[in-house]
């Protein structure tokens, strides 16, 4: 270390919300979501894996998005947005407004 890290920090803290991000959010929000239950939870989007599980797995950490209901180890249930992740997407909207 040369001073310069920071320490003491999870990973998940360093995460910004970037535009593909966002863009999950939304596609979550509108009902097209499915995530695998597991503990580094896989994101999919209209049937297909999203191609940036980095991303799909940040969302989930930062607790922005979370399975509709419980599964077993590695089902697919329903993703949804958590009140983070709609705050999230409602000041989008409303800045594009």
């Amino acid at each position: 270390m040369n001073g310069n890290e920071k320490t003491g920090s999870p990973a998940a803290a360093h995460l910004v919300v970037n535009h593909r991000m966002r863009a999950m959010l939304r596609a979550v929000g509108a009902g097209r979501g499915r995530v695998s239950c597991s503990s580094e939870p896989d994101l999919f989007i209209d049937g297909l894996s999203c191609g940036d599980q980095f991303a799909a797995h940040g969302l989930a950490h930062l607790g922005l998005i979370r399975p509709a209901h419980p599964g077993r180890p590695g089902e697919q249930v329903p993703a949804v947005l958590t009140a983070a992740g709609r705050a999230i997407v409602t000041m989008d909207n409303q800045s594009a407004a």
